[in-house]
């Protein structure tokens, strides 16, 4: 059976809730992975792993874990793409899925953003988490768990 990977230190409280029920409802072994301690409640499929306050400390603990047919759930596109190149499943918080087919181009334009930045250029963050997000994650996992666990 997969495992369900989260990149915890930037997962939305109200995805973290969406990722605790469908755990439980589907007995899928779920990981919260971060560098600070995460609130959880008492399972039987959901555990909180707390990694040391190191510069990715987080994300290497997580890919060293990750085993191919994993679900790794972040918006961390570095994460992301090291999660694909070892088989995992990739899907944002936003209920995208991340694949070879799409992961390169959303890091170049990270990166292109990032450069944007640096010279000044005001660019804005990234928009607010929505109802309309909360409910694209929601039915984005469920598919996944239907079809994979």
């Amino acid at each position: 059976m997969p495992s369900l990977w989260v990149d915890a230190d930037a997962c939305p409280r109200v995805a973290r809730e969406i990722i605790v029920r469908a755990a439980e409802r589907t007995a899928t072994p779920t990981w919260f992975v971060a560098n600070h301690t995460i609130p959880l409640p008492p399972s039987k499929w959901v555990r909180a792993l707390s990694v040391s306050h190191g510069f990715d400390a987080a994300d290497n603990e997580i890919v060293a874990r990750l085993a191919a047919g994993d679900l790794l759930i972040t918006s961390d596109l570095p994460l992301a793409m090291e999660a694909i190149d070892k088989g995992a499943a990739v899907m944002t918080t936003r209920g995208e899925m991340l694949d070879r087919s799409n992961i390169r181009a959303r890091v170049q334009m990270r990166d292109f953003m990032e450069t944007l930045r640096a010279s000044g250029e005001h660019t804005g963050g990234p928009k607010g988490y929505a109802d309309t997000d909360r409910r694209e994650f929601a039915n984005a996992l469920d598919r996944w768990l239907a079809k994979n666990a």
